[in-house]
């Protein structure tokens, strides 16, 4: 089940993100002034191989692998996202479906839209 991290350090301007984590997934919704949502990121396999699909109003949905940026133990570099290939849809939406169900319900109801227009 996904549980929101509280207290998040914001980024500046007049929207605020939240974050919600669950066993190697995790939701980012970036919601406006007003409270509405407008734009999301899944980030999904964290620990072996991560990958995040994000959705914009502007550009719709992108898929990325994480390039962790750690080369050996001694140095520490910033992950970064790489373009990456085919989304594993069903995948993703059967666990948004099982995670997802603690999330408030329109919430829940607009990611998993566009989760399903996507097709």
């Amino acid at each position: 089940m996904l549980k929101e991290i509280r207290n998040l350090r914001q980024e500046r301007g007049p929207g605020r993100r939240r974050w919600f984590e669950s066993d190697g997934f995790e939701l980012v919704v970036w919601e406006n002034a007003a409270g509405a949502s407008e734009g999301f990121q899944i980030c999904y396999d964290l620990g072996t191989g991560e990958h995040a699909l994000t959705w914009r109003p502007d550009v719709g949905f992108a898929h990325h692998a994480v390039d962790p940026g750690d080369e050996t133990p001694l140095s520490n570099q910033t992950p970064i996202l790489i373009r990456d290939g085919a989304v594993p849809w069903p995948e993703i939406e059967r666990l948004f479906g099982e995670r997802g169900v603690t999330l408030e319900r329109r919430m829940r109801e607009w990611v998993g839209t566009r989760l399903a227009a996507r097709r």
